[in-house]
């Protein structure tokens, strides 16, 4: 440890941290523009300048190491001044155009110009204007207002894993650019937007837009993967109009994914906002009072075995379990929330949940990947597994199609059910890789699970968890990567009874199974207005994520809450509402009237909705999960999420994924490396 004086305080902090890092944690602000506490030092805007005791002159303390004994001074004439000059110099050439710009309001250069920067400027020649370069259909470029910062080149090569942002031509004639006129083969492009100190790059959907100050900020949880990422809705008069990630180092830093980001506009479109009841073999708009009634006359006298209920992958934790409820009232087991077939084991909850943590990713120091894609799936957590390759020490092997592109090294072992019965078996070269680790760790792909030998495949999985030193008393490293926020709540509840044969009445909560039961009586509640939706009897207009107070649980089993930030369109109602309502008209009254006795009996139901967070935890017990490994079969592993940008009612409804579809065409295509 180093001590420090900055401004006379005295601070102690590790040898080999930077100056800007010891003044901060003496509670110092350091102004900046190209230092990011997640990127490397590029040291290439001068603004941290500090004075150092003994120094001839300012030296920028972003890049310069702490010695102990070191007496720094972050307000002195000689800082001042040094600090009016580099901000002199980066306004020579930038544009006036800040009543136009979409970053006013949010702009570092604005607000350290008015800190620390001069009322005048002495440069009276014409300004520099920059080619705006094309970067894909989410980022919107105005490079004239570029100061080459150089935050979005290291973070597209650092940090997302492609390496295709970089500078050309040099001194007054260096722009930022993706050498040729191409969109960013990222699904984390818009984090650029948010680590742009200017106007340079901003979102192109929200391209004057509105202003900061206009809009009603709401935290929120994204669950349009199952990464569970922290999140701002932004919205104004009702609608929402932008999506920005909150900082959660446990979960997603402060990186989020383009779908939740961008899908926004989802949610205005295709939308069911009134009851629908069928009628004469067509859809006829309905009250919610017809639309009860419809139900209750065809509940009238179906025992409940002959009732089922399916919930989304989607669905929230409160409106889970109030149909849970409902089904238990009306006699009825048949439950199933796995709408995408999945062999997924309930019985236990290490069976089914991102056991290592998100976080935990960084401790581990061997993976193996099986029937995941995490680069589509979950892009968040692959960009926390490539952080940890890039630290050194963290041989992945990849047991799934060959050639994809994940963004880090790794050493594909083979496509499907041969590589995986080896590594079972303990025979395959990798498995002395695993042995030799101290905290190993295996993600399972949910997708792996829909295969017939979907159980085989987890019991194999397992099994290599269990025989690789992945099943510690401190260290559990075994991990099932689920694809959205809703899956994990329905499987802790319990949603998982299976479905009767000869179904008379089929409840969907936000569910588009792949086969409907012949002449069942569907009724559909949701969001969005798809094929099941199209094939129900009565519709029930439901609320989406933004648009209720609503308990969600992302793959590592965090329980996060997510706040209504606008309210539902139309007549449509939050789900566990409709439900209670529901219930009282069949007289089977469900017992909570509040969202607060609500989560109270989702305590009873699991005590883990009782807690908050993540609490990393060993494996107690090493016995696997029902299923053959030796069954599993030769088929290779195909990937489920085979397009990235419309995987989800949201974003198949969104103009600007749609979009982002088109451009980027066959996703498999695209992260092939060749």
């Amino acid at each position: 440890m180093a001590k420090v004086t900055v401004d006379g305080i005295e601070v102690e902090v590790p040898n080999g941290v930077s100056v800007l890092q010891a003044c901060e944690a003496a509670g110092k602000e350091i102004p900046r523009f190209c230092y990011h506490e997640r990127l490397s030092v590029a040291g290439n805007c001068r603004m941290c300048l500090v004075e150092v005791e003994k120094a001839p002159k300012p030296i920028a303390s972003c890049a310069y190491p702490v010695a102990d004994g070191m007496k720094v001074f972050t307000d002195s004439e000689m800082v001042r001044k040094g600090r009016r000059g580099v901000m002199e110099f980066l306004l020579i050439n930038h544009p006036l155009d800040c009543p136009i710009c979409d970053q006013g309001g949010e702009c570092d250069l604005q607000d350290q110009a008015m800190a620390y920067g001069l009322d005048k400027s002495r440069y009276k020649e014409e300004k520099r204007v920059v080619t705006d370069k094309y970067m894909g259909p989410l980022i919107k470029t105005i490079m004239t207002r570029c100061i080459q910062c150089t935050r979005c080149v290291r973070f597209a090569t650092e940090v997302a894993g492609v390496p295709e942002l970089g500078a050309t031509n040099r001194g007054e004639n260096m722009e930022i650019g993706t050498y040729v006129e191409k969109a960013l083969t990222t699904e984390l492009s818009g984090n650029l937007i948010d680590i742009c100190p200017v106007g340079a790059l901003t979102s192109r959907p929200y391209a004057f837009v509105s202003r900061p100050w206009e809009l009603r900020k709401t935290d929120s949880v994204d669950v349009l993967d199952a990464t569970g990422t922290n999140i701002r809705v932004d919205a104004r008069s009702g609608e929402v109009l932008r999506i920005l990630p909150r900082t959660n180092d446990d979960v997603n830093e402060e990186w989020m994914a383009d779908r939740g980001r961008f899908s926004f506009d989802g949610l205005k479109r295709r939308r069911l906002d009134r009851p629908w009841v069928r009628k004469d073999g067509k859809l006829q708009p309905a009250s919610w009072g017809e639309a009860f009634a419809a139900i209750a006359a065809r509940l009238k006298g179906v025992p409940g075995e002959k009732i089922g209920a399916v919930a989304g992958p989607l669905a929230d934790a409160e409106a889970t379990l109030a149909l849970r409820d409902l089904m238990g009232a009306l006699g009825s087991r048949n439950l199933e929330c796995r709408t995408d077939g999945a062999a997924v084991d309930a019985s236990r909850r290490d069976f089914y949940t991102f056991n290592t943590g998100i976080a935990g990713i960084e401790d581990a120091d061997a993976l193996l990947i099986i029937g995941a894609n995490p680069r589509t799936e979950a892009p968040v957590i692959n960009a926390r597994i490539r952080k940890r390759v890039v630290a050194g020490g963290f041989p992945v092997g990849f047991v799934g199609p060959r050639g994809l592109n994940l963004t880090y090294a790794h050493d594909w072992l083979g496509e499907g059910g041969v590589t995986l019965r080896a590594l079972a078996q303990g025979s395959h070269r990798f498995n002395e890789v695993l042995r030799a680790a101290k905290k190993p760790m295996l993600i399972l792909g949910r997708g792996a699970l829909t295969r017939p030998d979907g159980a085989a495949v987890l019991a194999a999985a397992w099994k290599i968890a269990a025989e690789n030193n992945m099943l510690q008393p401190e260290w559990h490293g075994f991990n099932l990567l689920h694809h959205f926020g809703g899956q994990v709540a329905a499987l802790d509840l319990g949603f998982t009874g299976g479905m009767a044969a000869g179904l008379e009445v089929l409840f969907l909560l936000g569910a588009e199974p792949t086969q409907l039961p012949d002449g069942a009586f569907v009724v559909y509640q949701g969001h969005h207005g798809e094929a099941a939706a199209g094939r129900a009897d009565v519709i029930l207009p439901g609320a989406a994520y933004t648009e209720k107070d609503a308990t969600w649980v992302n793959t590592e089993g965090r329980v996060q809450h997510g706040r209504l930030a606008v309210y539902p369109p139309g007549e449509a109602r939050e789900d566990w509402k409709i439900l209670r309502a529901l219930s009282e008209l069949l007289g089977r009254r469900l017992p909570y009237d509040t969202l607060d006795a609500l989560r109270a009996k989702l305590a009873e139901a699991n005590p883990v909705f009782a807690g908050r967070g993540f609490v990393p935890h060993g494996c107690a017990d090493s016995s696997g999960p029902a299923g053959d490994p030796a069954a599993v079969s030769d088929a290779p592993f195909a990937l489920t999420v085979t397009n990235y940008w419309q995987a989800d009612p949201i974003s198949r409804a969104s103009p600007t994924m749609a979009e982002c579809a088109r451009v980027y065409g066959a996703p498999q295509a695209r992260l092939a490396a060749e």
